[in-house]
């Protein structure tokens, strides 16, 4: 998740700052408990997701302290890596052909929402271009703060479709997996000594530490991800998070979720609700296509494309791997390819458009000079 600027340190809560984030955490935790009384699959991630969405929109400041977002991917990335086990191995070698595939519905992606967004809905160039963008929104929104583009129009299409992929993956995970309306609950960890849970945060801390030191998407989550896997891969460790740790995580990851609508203006999320909607539908055809190609030459299997090739939200993607048990390994793997692709492309496409700005900017001053 891409940290929401502003966000105010520990030490500098004000009083109406801790009330907001109490009464958020409150909200969230109710969220995870109704939901999971009905029954609804990952009901501790997206219960939270639902009620803090709505307190996001209703005004209150939803935002986690980064110190608090920093902790919450540490312990979600040692989760999702215990799902690795030495038989995933077995289908590395079928990555490169899969990357390769959803790196083309990346491209059929932006070119339907481009095509949409600019020839139906008459966006600007710049505007249409960035919000067409899956994921990366942190590099999208610095790239095009460089242009001319809306980025208000760009934050919250982008916003809504993450919102909207999460609510459609859930259901759709728990369908592919035969898990019916219950869905993955918390899975339980392997008992273990305290020495055990210790030894395997100190063995993920040292990748985590170091992913985040590069600046890798996700880094913290990332890292701890990579460590986890290998020592659950090679059976160094079988302990995985206790449910009293895993519970509280999936709650905050719930709380990061849904607080990608805050301090959005009402106006603005209902006048771009319908071009979000739009973009989101025509993200899951682009993709879609590529899964099916993907599920039909490579073999792999449904549940794993439809995670890995969704356009965005790298860490809560990856927890559903895990809660699903979907080999969490593949599903990183992939939206890191995604986001160096996106990230890598944002700063040439801003540097384009703002020279076509330039130019167009001083053709237009030559044909109208001013007198005197």
């Amino acid at each position: 998740m891409d940290r929401v600027p502003g966000v105010s340190s520990a030490a500098g809560f004000s009083a109406r700052r801790l009330r907001d984030l109490t009464v958020t955490i409150v909200l969230a935790s109710l969220g995870g408990v109704l939901a999971n009384a009905l029954a609804l699959p990952v009901a501790w991630l997206i219960g939270p997701v639902i009620t803090v969405s709505i307190a996001s929109f209703a005004g209150i400041d939803t935002r986690l302290p980064t110190p608090v977002q920093t902790a919450v991917f540490f312990v979600l990335g040692i989760q999702a890596g215990s799902g690795v086990s030495p038989a995933i191995a077995q289908q590395i070698a079928l990555w490169p052909l899969s990357f390769a595939i959803q790196l083309s519905g990346v491209g059929l992606t932006i070119i339907l929402c481009y095509g949409f967004l600019r020839r139906i809905l008459n966006f600007d160039h710049p505007s249409a271009l960035f919000a067409s963008l899956p994921g990366a929104l942190s590099f999208v929104v610095a790239a095009a703060s460089e242009t001319k583009g809306d980025l208000g129009q760009i934050i919250v299409i982008q916003s809504i479709r993450l919102l909207m992929l999460i609510g459609a993956l859930v259901p759709l995970l728990a369908a592919l997996e035969g898990t019916g309306p219950m869905g993955a609950a918390v899975r339980a960890s392997p008992d273990g000594s305290l020495f055990d849970f210790l030894s395997l945060f100190a063995l993920c801390a040292v990748p985590a530490m170091l992913a985040s030191k590069l600046k890798l998407p996700g880094g913290m989550m990332l890292g701890a991800l990579i460590g986890s896997a290998i020592v659950h891969g090679t059976n160094i460790a079988i302990v995985s998070l206790p449910a009293e740790l895993a519970i509280p995580s999936l709650i905050l990851l719930g709380i990061l979720v849904g607080s990608r609508l805050n301090g959005i203006d009402g106006k603005a999320f209902l006048r771009l609700l319908l071009p979000a909607l739009s973009c989101f539908a025509l993200s899951l055809v682009g993709m879609g296509l590529a899964g099916l190609a993907a599920v039909k030459l490579a073999g792999l299997p449904a549940p794993n494309v439809a995670l890995a090739y969704a356009p965005g939200a790298l860490e809560a993607l990856t927890v559903l791997a895990f809660q699903f048990k979907i080999d969490p390994a593949y599903v990183a793997a992939h939206h890191v390819i995604r986001f160096i692709a996106i990230a890598t492309l944002v700063p040439f496409l801003a540097r384009r458009i703002a020279l076509k700005e330039a130019r167009a900017a001083s053709l237009k001053e030559a044909m109208n000079p001013q007198d005197g």
